[in-house]
């Protein structure tokens, strides 16, 4: 126990040490991580052999990972990915697959010896790649989503090159780890002992049965969660909720070992079942801080398990090695991604975040000694240049974020826009949720509108609700001419930018004079600069709601509902006449508060309004 905590210790203080630092620097959370476990690893040495079964328990942070993405996607959505995966992904594996046996077998190994590195090195790394995608809010762009695909495909080949690996044993290799595995297994207890009974099945048998786990996992999600989570309720008790979580997780891990299929995969099939359940923010709720943990701590136990000795031994050739792999397969994933229509910074992030090897191949190469497959020193060589790779992939999106600037004003870097193919007399700029609002009651009424965002996720979700809208930027004069600025009777500008919305008011304005241009505002120091850029009615975002909430209050207070509406009402035409008054006075050079004449201006403003308020009460009283 002493030990156990110890070592626990050991761990948490570097992580807690070690990435705060990372991200204050702006290096990402993932190489904090490694490089903790290089520093309690290698260097310090605060860490020993017990780290590769640290790593084995560590690897279910991924399989947490990839149930919670399953989560996020429903059945239809995977439906609708299929191109990309077979395409994007099942070029990307066999084409670097083929390109690292080509360079294995051209350094003097056996073609089978070859075939079995080129497999391990077509995989990349599912953890690392989405942390970091997620940390720095790329998952949503082109890129992010062709990568997430790349990977999906990744984890579902793991299936077959497991079982093709033992074709490729070779009579010449007999590795001592093979032999010791088997008599672990055989002590291990129940588990292992129902693992070898399925492995000596017949093979029309184990596939049978692998189809019915796969069913069971799936009709399980559909009917079996929903009373087993009212189950779970009577219990009153917030903690079952989460051992339930826990549960689904795991025992659908250890059905996917039974058969021999990847737990990862498993996870996943199980998170887009219940995509579409009640229950999926309460899973997502229960299994995102143990992810989080177990995939730190799995960096941490890669960077720790990284051979120095080794490295050390031949680090010309290691280097080189990890080197070229990056470059290999960073140079077929620029040729993939280019043909997939991605372009500047998109290609860029495809191609330099799915560069380095990944943790199954971990798993594979550790399977391959087994089979004897690989010889060992080989295999000590591959397990370091994966680590390698790995390690060097935060610095490879560093370098994502160095190229993505360059290429930032650059038109080759962004998305083709949308081709608008209708005009309409109402065009509403960003798709917001103010503009979702102005958009919903206006088409509600039976007038039609063309809506330009410059978000594609924006837009992809509003159309999922039967709302059409264009892809592109409207600040761009093509695109706003396009949309039929010529012709258009009114102008919503309700975009999040607030440079970008004035710009776009003073070139509406300097094209259509004639037009009415609405305005959305941050504030007051806002009204005043969009009044003045042009726009005719401007509406600021709280203001309204504040008034109704104001409204609430008085009714609350004593005041009849009357009553409170009409105070209501002179306060908004207070508001809307001192604003116009007070635009001539206002200077954006000169802060507010330190403008006097405005001050002056607003307080009397401010005192002509109460005294006429009181009037009308006394008033409306006798």
């Amino acid at each position: 126990m002493s030990s156990f905590l110890f070592q626990a210790t050991i761990y948490l203080g570097a992580a807690v040490i070690a990435v705060p630092v990372a991200m204050r620097l702006g290096l990402g959370s993932v190489l904090g991580y490694l490089f903790a476990g290089i520093v309690i690893g290698p260097l310090l040495g605060l860490v020993g052999s017990e780290t590769q079964s640290l790593q084995h328990f560590a690897e279910f942070g991924v399989v947490m990972m990839l149930f919670l993405i399953g989560l996020e996607l429903e059945p239809r959505k995977l439906w609708e990915m299929r191109h990309r995966l077979i395409g994007l992904g099942g070029l990307q594996i066999t084409l670097t697959a083929a390109a690292v046996t080509g360079a294995t077998y051209a350094l003097g190994f056996d073609w089978p010896i070859a075939l079995a590195v080129g497999l391990t090195m077509s995989l990349s790394s599912t953890a690392i790649v989405l942390q970091t995608l997620n940390e720095k809010k790329l998952m949503s762009s082109s890129g992010g989503r062709s990568s997430f695909s790349v990977l999906l495909t990744q984890d579902i080949a793991v299936i077959p090159i497991l079982a093709f690996l033992p074709l490729l044993a070779l009579s010449g290799i007999h590795n001592e780890t093979a032999g010791g595995h088997g008599a672990e297994a055989q002590d291990a207890g129940p588990f292992a002992q129902i693992l070898n009974w399925f492995q000596a099945l017949p093979p029309l048998a184990t596939t049978s049965l692998t189809i019915l786990a796969v069913v069971l996992i799936i009709l399980g999600g559909i009917y079996l969660t929903r009373p087993l989570f009212r189950y779970i309720h009577g219990s009153h008790l917030p903690e079952m909720y989460t051992a339930l979580s826990l549960l689904i997780v795991i025992a659908i891990a250890c059905i996917m070992l039974v058969v021999g299929l990847s737990p990862a995969l498993g996870a996943f099939l199980a998170g887009v079942v219940l995509a579409n359940s009640e229950f999926r923010h309460q899973l997502e709720s229960d299994i995102e801080p143990f992810k989080g943990l177990l995939l730190g701590l799995f960096f941490i136990t890669v960077g720790a398990g990284i051979n120095f000795g080794v490295l050390f031994g031949a680090p010309l050739q290691i280097l080189s090695f990890t080197l070229a792999i990056i470059l290999i397969k960073g140079s077929i994933l620029f040729v993939i991604g280019y043909i997939f229509r991605l372009r500047g910074r998109d290609l860029w992030l495809f191609t330099l975040g799915l560069a380095q090897a990944g943790e199954f191949g971990f798993v594979i190469a550790s399977f391959a000694i087994q089979r004897n497959v690989l010889p060992t020193d080989l295999t000590e060589q591959l397990l370091l240049v994966i680590a390698l790779s790995m390690l060097a992939t935060p610095l490879l999106f560093l370098l994502y974020e160095a190229i993505s600037k360059r290429h930032k004003d650059s038109p080759a870097a962004q998305q083709e826009a949308d081709e608008i193919d209708e005009q309409h007399p109402i065009i509403i700029a960003g798709i917001g949720r103010f503009g979702q609002v102005v958009t919903r009651l206006v088409q509600s009424a039976g007038y039609k509108t063309t809506v330009l965002d410059h978000n594609l996720s924006t837009v992809e979700v509003m159309r999922k609700f039967g709302f059409k809208g264009f892809f592109g930027d409207p600040t761009r004069p093509e695109i706003l001419h396009a949309a039929g600025l010529d012709t258009a009777r009114v102008l919503v500008v309700a975009l999040d930018d607030r440079d970008a919305a004035l710009q776009l008011v003073k070139f509406a304005r300097k094209q259509r004079p004639d037009l009415h241009i609405i305005a959305r505002a941050y504030d007051r120091g806002e009204v005043y600069r969009l009044y003045a850029a042009g726009a005719n009615d401007i509406v600021r975002e709280v203001f309204d709601s504040s008034l109704r909430a104001g409204r609430y209050v008085l009714e609350n207070i004593g005041f009849t509902e009357y009553e409170a509406a009409e105070a209501e009402q002179a306060f908004y035409k207070y508001d809307r006449t001192s604003i116009r008054e007070l635009a001539a006075l206002f200077d954006p050079d000169i802060p507010s508060s330190e403008n006097k004449p405005y001050i002056e201006r607003s307080k009397e403003l401010a005192k002509d309004f109460e005294a006429e308020l009181l009037a009308s009460r006394e008033k409306g009283g006798s």
